[in-house]
């Protein structure tokens, strides 16, 4: 079949959003000729990335606004406004390919957050769209503990869903869709709340198979003292502040234990500020930024993952945990909750930070002492990843999803040896 795909992020060899849109695009094109349509600005890495991994059943449709009107998307300022003139001028330019190439699906993959409108639903064939996320929210008894940015930023937050959940353009794109994907259940309810038909849960993290290999590879730890880790954004919503103060209250029994946290942000110096009140700041240590093969090479000299994140659509770092044999421990809360089975670790219940601090506290212990058990859990950790976390096994689903809207519309299904794809 002929697959329209729009990528707004799209980038080999990242997670986040701009790996959802690379991997999507890569799965579509196994058993498809597809079309993406994505912003310039991603031209460069993704030629760089086809010159390593060529996709010859994929055409790259590169569009932007004009130069003068990119200011709005500096930082973080205006990003939305931007992605959502960009929709704009990337349906004209579908609709323009459509004409042409007849396609027989739409497929809207990034931004994925279900509040946020694409267009591409008024073309006249079925509409996929997903996996979209964002319906999940703190717990309300978890804000007290934040620092005042970071509760701004929740209030902000809900307020733009809020604001986004009665745009009429997020309405109709729910209710076109034939099928919809949501990578967390939170964000399920919240899309047939708005009309949705047809949602099924897909989450957005997984793993290419030559990762899950090359970090299966990793050997278990059995010398050193016993390390914990955290990788991700310092802001607030990730919850690190309830990681220090339970790795604090386990320190107490375990005092040559570490703890590693990767990444930075706005609450980092708030963290370094808690880590010397709770009298464990030698026994920590604030990696920052670090390129991507230097944080899996850390991890591979950890025991297990501290992933205390209050809202997390996804939980990319939570699947190479587990890729890697590291147990983990979550909050039972969105992506991570979702990913996160007994087998491979911890989820601990979200009813209050102090509640929540002592559990995680007493979940690293018994994991501290028991290396059996970690090795059990680690095991059972990249069985999972292997079966439900690879890309593959996802782009098999959403490919057995187009075979099926393409039957109901009464369009027949080419074998793909036979097909060619048509230039642009």
């Amino acid at each position: 079949m002929r697959i329209l795909v729009s990528a707004y992020a799209c980038e080999p060899g990242l997670g986040s959003e701009p790996g959802v849109g690379w991997n999507l695009v890569k799965q579509v094109a196994r058993n498809h000729q597809v079309w993406v349509i994505t912003r310039a600005n991603n031209r460069p890495t993704i030629e760089a990335g086809l010159e390593r991994e060529p996709l010859p059943t994929a055409r790259w449709i590169y569009f932007d606004l004009p130069y003068w009107s990119r200011f709005w998307k500096r930082g973080r300022r205006g990003i939305y406004l931007y992605y959502c003139l960009w929709q704009i001028g990337a349906y004209v330019t579908a609709k323009r390919l459509h004409g042409v190439q007849k396609f027989d699906i739409v497929h809207h993959a990034t931004f994925a957050n279900y509040w946020l409108p694409t267009l591409m639903w008024l073309l006249p064939v079925p509409f996929v769209w997903g996996p979209v996320g964002g319906g999940e929210s703190a717990p309300y008894p978890f804000l007290q503990g934040l620092s005042g940015r970071a509760i701004v930023y929740e209030i902000l937050r809900c307020f733009g869903r809020w604001i986004g959940e009665r745009n009429p353009a997020v309405r109709l794109c729910a209710r076109r869709a034939r099928v919809t994907f949501a990578s967390t259940d939170e964000t399920a309810a919240k899309l047939r709340r708005l009309g949705a038909r047809q949602v099924e849960t897909l989450s957005q993290a997984a793993l290419p198979p030559e990762e899950v290999s090359r970090l299966a590879a990793l050997p278990r730890r059995n010398a050193g003292p016993f390390r914990l880790l955290s990788i991700g954004t310092l802001i607030g919503c990730k919850g690190f502040h309830l990681a220090l103060a339970a790795f604090a209250r386990f320190q107490e029994s375990h005092p040559a234990s570490e703890y590693w946290l990767i990444g930075d942000g706005p609450e980092r110096r708030r963290l370094e500020r808690l880590a010397q009140r709770l009298r464990v700041s030698t026994r920590v240590r604030f990696w920052g930024n670090l390129p991507r093969t230097k944080v899996l090479k850390l991890l591979g000299e950890c025991d297990v993952l501290v992933h205390p994140t209050l809202h997390d659509s996804g939980g990319w770092v939570c699947v190479e945990a587990m890729a890697a044999g590291r147990p983990v421990v979550c909050l039972n809360l969105g992506g991570p909750g979702l990913l996160v089975g007994d087998e491979a670790g911890f989820r601990i219940h979200a009813s209050t930070a102090g509640r929540a601090v002592y559990e995680l506290a007493d979940r690293i212990l018994v994991l501290a002492r028991d290396s059996g058990l970690r090795g059990r859990l680690g095991e059972e950790a990249r069985r999972m990843v292997a079966e439900h976390h690879e890309w593959s096994g996802k782009g098999n689903k959403i490919s057995l999803v187009y075979e099926t809207l393409a039957s109901s519309e009464g369009r027949p299904s080419v074998p793909f040896a036979n097909q060619r794809l048509p230039s642009t």
